[in-house]
């Protein structure tokens, strides 16, 4: 059962699944969700990837591979290759982070994050639930999103020659 709401920031309405996790699309199609223990996604990732996206780490600002990265292609979750982010929607924000305009229909999730004393919206991936950063209300038009991600949170596969 979902239930729509109002994001208190106004970033875009936004539906939630059962577990009070924010879809980022309001299309329905279902996927099976990744489930790993702890001691498998210790095995499978890099410390720094682990730290990131299964203990809501963060990489320290303009040291991240991704960040002045702009090659054509299809960035994937590092955890489980779900397909997050198309190069077209990637610019430079200066943040020091990699930022998209627009994340690829249900590839993420949206939760609130009061942690640090701040109020933030936490970007997950929706097939593996994975941390992958922030979304905040700052981005370019028409979305006007910036969706600020870890690096180590992803993979890019390049655009292959046609």
């Amino acid at each position: 059962m979902a239930f729509i709401i109002l994001n208190l920031d106004s970033l875009s309405s936004q539906v939630l699944n059962e577990d009070n996790k924010v879809l980022n699309s309001t299309e329905n199609s279902e996927f099976k969700k990744m489930k790993r223990t702890d001691s498998e996604w210790r095995r499978i990732l890099s410390s720094s990837e682990y730290h990131i996206l299964r203990e809501k780490g963060t990489e320290r600002a303009f040291t991240g591979e991704y960040d002045g990265h702009f090659e054509e292609g299809m960035y994937v979750c590092a955890g489980c290759g779900h397909k997050l982010f198309d190069s077209e929607t990637k610019y430079r924000s200066g943040c020091g982070w990699p930022a998209f305009s627009k994340a690829l229909p249900e590839s993420v999730e949206e939760t609130e994050d009061n942690s640090y004393g701040m109020r933030r919206i936490e970007i997950t991936c929706s097939k593996c639930d994975g941390h992958l950063g922030h979304v905040f209300n700052d981005g370019p038009q028409p979305s006007g999103l910036r969706y600020c991600i870890n690096s180590v949170s992803m993979d890019f596969k390049p655009e292959e020659d046609k």
